[in-house]
C-alpha cells in the first residue's frame, strides 16, 4: 500500500487512490450462494440500528477466507482475512433473550461455546459483497439475509458458562466477574452479553456495546482488587507498537489512578489535522462513559490485568499514539492486544519522575508542547512514603 496521506479523499493527486482501489477488490472477491455451511469461530453479530428490533446471526467463513487475524499480521491481510467472514442476519426483538426462538436459541449456543461450532445457514438471497468498517468492531465483509439456521456439530459449552447462563438470580456484572476468574476470555464474555445470557433480567445487546461492557466491568473488577495492593517503588516504563499504534505505559508509585492520553497524528485515520484527547479516573469509580470510547476501557483492562498479576497498584499514565499506518478502523480489539503487548514487554525502570519522563518523551513522534500539558500525573508531585525519611 503506497498511499497513506488521504485515505481516498484524493489530496494526492492521482487519478485514482490505491488503497479504495484495493478495498473495492476485497470487498468484491468472496462469491457465495444462497447456501453456506462452516465452522464459525465462534463469532456472532447483533446490530444496533432499529433498536430494538435489531439484526443478528452468526459469522461464518466462506471458501475464501483465511487465517484468524492476530497481532503481527499487517493491516491488508487482517482485511483480507475478515472479508472472508460472511454475517448472516434475522430480525431479533431485544426481550427475546429469555424465551428465544429457534434461530435464537441456536445463536446462543454458539455464543456459548468456547471452540467453533458447525453451522450450515440459508440465505432468502446471496449475500451482498461489501466491506464495513467500525471504531468498535472488527471489520466485516459479505452479509444476507437468514432464511434458515442449523447447529451441526455440538458446542463446547465451559462448565462455569453452563453454570453462570443458568442461574438467574445472579448480576451480569458478578457473573461476568466469575467467569473471568474461571478463565473465560473478554471475547467469550462479550459474546455471552450481547446474545442475552446473563444477569437477572436478560437483553439481546448489540455487538459493539457488549464489547466495551466486557472491557468495563472486568477492569471495575480488576480495579477493585488492585486497590487493596501494595504500590510499586520505582517508575516502571512500558512500550509496545503494533498497525500503526503505539503504546507507552508509564507506571508510577502512587495509590491508583489512570489516565489516557490519545493522540491522533496529522494524516492518521480519524483526524487529518491531528486530535489529542484525554481522559482519566482516580479511585474513585468512573461515572460518565469516556470521551475516548471503547479503547479506554480496553487500555485500562490490559495495564490493569498486569498489575493484579504483579499483584501491586501503581499511578498509570498510558499514552496511545496512533501513526498514519492506521489507515483503516480495526476494532478496539487492537488497542486492547497492543496494550497487552506493551505490558508483557521488559519494562525500563527509574528512580525519578523526571528520568522517566524525559524517556518517554524521546520515544514519542508528538512534540512534547503538543500533549505534555494534558498529562496531570507528570505535574502531581509523588507523595513520599514514611520509610522515604
Amino acid at each position: 500500500m503506497s498511499c497513506i496521506t488521504c485515505k481516498g479523499r484524493g489530496e494526492c493527486g492521482l487519478p485514482f487512490c490505491p488503497i479504495a482501489q484495493r478495498l473495492k477488490e476485497l470487498a468484491s472477491s468472496p462469491k457465495i450462494g444462497s447456501r453456506m455451511e462452516g465452522f464459525t469461530p465462534p463469532e456472532l453479530f447483533v446490530g444496533r440500528s432499529g433498536y430494538p428490533l435489531v439484526r443478528a446471526g452468526p459469522v461464518l467463513p466462506s471458501a475464501q477466507a483465511e487465517e484468524s487475524v492476530r497481532l503481527g499480521m499487517d493491516m491488508e491481510q487482517i482485511i483480507s482475512a475478515r472479508m472472508g467472514m460472511v454475517r448472516s442476519e434475522t430480525k431479533i426483538r431485544v426481550t427475546d433473550a429469555s424465551s428465544p426462538g429457534r434461530l435464537l436459541e441456536a445463536c446462543q449456543q454458539i455464543a456459548m461455546s468456547s471452540a467453533p461450532v458447525g453451522t450450515e445457514v440459508s440465505f432468502i438471497k446471496p449475500p451482498r459483497a461489501g466491506l464495513k468498517f467500525d471504531g468498535i468492531l472488527s471489520p466485516t465483509g459479505p452479509w444476507g439475509e437468514l432464511d434458515g439456521m442449523e447447529i451441526t456439530t455440538n458446542p463446547l459449552i465451559p462448565r462455569k458458562v453452563d453454570q453462570m447462563v443458568l442461574d438467574r438470580d445472579v448480576s451480569a456484572h458478578v457473573a461476568a466477574a466469575e467467569l473471568y476468574s474461571a478463565g473465560i476470555g473478554v471475547d467469550h464474555l462479550s459474546r455471552l452479553l450481547s446474545l442475552g445470557l446473563l444477569g437477572k433480567r436478560r437483553k439481546v445487546v448489540p455487538t459493539r456495546w457488549s464489547i466495551t461492557a466486557s472491557d468495563e466491568m472486568i477492569g471495575r473488577n480488576l480495579k477493585d482488587a488492585v486497590l487493596d495492593l501494595p504500590e510499586v517503588r520505582e517508575f516502571y516504563l512500558f512500550s509496545g507498537e503494533e498497525l500503526g499504534n503505539h503504546f507507552e505505559v508509564l507506571l508510577l508509585p502512587r495509590p491508583f489512578s489512570f489516565e489516557l492520553i490519545e493522540i491522533w497524528r496529522p494524516n492518521s485515520l480519524w483526524a487529518k489535522e491531528g486530535f489529542i484527547g484525554r481522559d482519566g479516573e482516580d479511585a474513585r469509580p468512573k461515572r460518565a462513559y469516556s470521551s475516548l470510547a471503547g479503547g479506554y476501557y480496553a487500555a485500562r483492562l490490559a495495564v490493569l490485568e498486569h498489575l493484579q498479576r504483579w499483584g501491586r497498584q501503581a499511578g498509570i499514565l498510558v499514552v496511545r499514539e496512533i501513526s498514519e499506518d492506521y489507515w483503516a478502523p480495526l476494532g478496539v480489539w487492537v488497542v486492547r492486544e497492543v496494550a497487552r503487548e506493551a505490558m508483557g514487554s521488559s519494562p525500563q525502570r527509574f528512580d525519578s519522575l523526571p528520568a522517566a519522563r524525559d524517556e518517554l518523551l524521546r520515544r514519542l513522534r508528538t512534540p512534547a508542547s503538543l500533549w505534555i500539558g494534558r498529562a496531570s500525573l507528570l505535574r502531581a508531585p509523588a507523595q513520599r512514603r514514611l520509610d522515604d525519611f
